[in-house]
């Protein structure tokens, strides 16, 4: 309302109050597929898998990679399979022995109080969760019992190693850390010293930190090779750059990390026109870091279609010292304000400065014209009479 009037200018007003999915101001075009989500799933199939035994060679990973319904079923299964299968050499024994026909089998049972099948499960639930309740008991008339006991307590103790490794390397996997790492939801490109430069924000809500963190950035898009080959996921890394230089970066406040476009940079020849038709292009943006608390190796990521980066724009300050210390307001996070920023590719920026020079010169006169304007409106007119000069 405020720039409809001309009180404040168009490009200094934000564009967004509150980054809101349900209505995003800039609707992105159907395209074929989605390489990676916004919230850094990978959107691929595996299909026609012929080798499905190289899961079972690695059982543990496979178990943890599982559903949390399907880890539980197997770890219930596993016990109960496991309780039923020594049941039935537990009852076999007493069978074989002659303790399950009263009054004819020997005077020392090999376990005492087994009569059935029912009672030979309890005995191996006791056996197995060593739980001894003390009302049946091994003893030595037979030395295969014993040998028994040893086997199932063994077989026991592999059986809660596994299952409990499979249910807590699933409650701490490192994407769960992953989830308080965030991402501005549009990237900008704007001027930053005289150069052209892919910007986007990223932070970390919890205050526990993320030790070497390191970000990279990858093209995706759709190239045809001088042969004629199609490469339908063509990957091309290029650098990322913060405030203290590299890809290592600091990441106790939120920070602004940026790229440079120049002629080693895919995005040369990308202008504001192509936002809105480049179809194929998809910008991927991963994190990565060791959790401090923990010591696993956590990885965020996140893309940016062609129509979620924001020509022109720049991200607006959300860092501010308050009481002796620094205070980060999160709910500005993602807003950005409209900056001067040349229509044209980085290509053709390099190749004439007049336009960078021209942009310069009208940014530095508007304020200038724009104070005189406002200190003559506001300088008094005096008129002058001849009687008061005479």
């Amino acid at each position: 309302m405020l720039s409809r009037k001309g009180i404040i200018p168009e490009e200094y007003v934000l564009t967004r109050l509150a980054e809101d999915p349900t209505e995003p101001r800039y609707r992105a075009r159907e395209r074929r597929a989605r390489f990676v989500s916004k919230k850094g799933n990978c959107n691929v199939a595996h299909k026609n898998i012929r080798e499905q035994g190289r899961f079972l060679q690695d059982v543990f990973t496979t178990l943890v990679d599982l559903k949390w319904p399907h880890t539980l079923l197997i770890f219930t299964m596993s016990f109960l399979c496991s309780w039923l299968l020594f049941a039935m050499v537990w009852w076999l024994i007493a069978f074989a022995h002659g303790d399950l026909a009263p009054g004819e089998g020997t005077a020392v049972p090999c376990v005492t109080s087994i009569h059935s099948f029912s009672s030979a499960f309890l005995f191996s639930i006791e056996v197995q969760v060593t739980i001894g309740f003390g009302g049946r008991m091994v003893t030595e008339e037979c030395p295969l019992a014993i040998l028994i006991l040893i086997v199932q307590n063994i077989v026991g103790l592999m059986i809660n190693a596994i299952m409990l490794g499979c249910i807590f390397m699933k409650t701490a996997q490192a994407h769960r850390r992953a989830e308080t790492l965030i991402f501005s939801k549009h990237a900008v490109i704007a001027l930053r010293h005289g150069r052209l430069c892919f910007m986007l924000r990223v932070g970390d809500l919890r205050k526990s930190m993320i030790i070497s963190a390191t970000i990279h950035m990858q093209v995706v898009r759709k190239t045809t090779s001088p042969e004629g080959e199609v490469v339908p996921l063509h990957q091309v890394d290029i650098p990322m750059e913060n405030g203290v230089g590299g890809n290592s970066i600091f990441l106790v406040a939120p920070l602004i990390i940026y790229h440079v476009i120049d002629a080693n940079s895919p995005l040369y020849d990308l202008g504001p026109s192509d936002l809105h038709h480049h179809q194929d292009l998809e910008i991927i943006v991963i994190l990565e870091g060791v959790v401090e608390t923990t010591g696993i190796t956590t990885q965020a990521r996140t893309s940016y279609l062609a129509d979620e980066i924001l020509w022109g724009h720049r991200f607006v300050p959300i860092v501010a010292e308050e009481d002796g210390r620094y205070s980060v307001d999160y709910s500005k996070f993602g807003n950005t304000i409209k900056v001067p920023t040349p229509l044209c590719t980085a290509h053709q920026l390099d190749e004439d400065h007049s336009l960078l020079d021209a942009l310069t010169l009208a940014s530095a006169r508007g304020p200038l014209r724009k104070r005189s304007v406002a200190v003559a409106k506001a300088r008094p007119k005096f008129s002058i009479s001849p009687e008061s000069l005479s």
